[in-house]
């Protein structure tokens, strides 16, 4: 099955976000896994349209997550779901700053956030969404 530049770019976001990539060679795989057909050299022009960068850590990261990814590895204490719902702790007085950032992100999982002073309440479009997100927040809050 070929599958299309935008397709593929959209797959690239969704691995990035689920898992620890650190290198082209393994993106590559996971996305021969996903059902598409490319080369490595098509890989690293697709990172560099997408603008991903590579944390400190060695791991893959997207531009739109990277100021998500610096304030959650800084401030969030805790997270975790119930159902869609998804609530993360943090410092006090910095929930309003995440819950922007994690609007920023425009994570396709994501339908909104309602912000207190160390407490965002995350609205996810189903409980699997909420799951996929809490990974999400966790993976981030491992980079430091």
């Amino acid at each position: 099955m070929v599958k299309g530049r935008n397709n593929r770019q959209d797959a690239i976001r969704e691995i990035v976000r689920g898992k620890s990539i650190r290198t082209q060679r393994v993106l590559v795989q996971e996305l021969e896994d996903a059902g598409y057909a490319c080369t490595q050299a098509t890989v690293s022009r697709d990172i560099a349209d997408m603008g991903l960068r590579k944390l400190p850590e060695g791991v893959y990261v997207l531009a739109e997550d990277l100021h998500l990814q610096r304030m959650v590895s800084e401030l969030v204490t805790d997270v975790n779901h119930s159902g869609n719902l998804v609530l993360v702790k943090a410092q006090p007085g910095t929930a309003s700053g995440i819950a922007a950032a994690i609007d920023a992100a425009d994570l396709p999982e994501v339908v909104g956030t309602l912000a207190g002073n160390d407490t965002i309440l995350v609205v996810a479009t189903s409980p699997e969404s909420a799951e996929a997100f809490e990974g999400h927040i966790n993976k981030l809050r491992n980079f430091r």
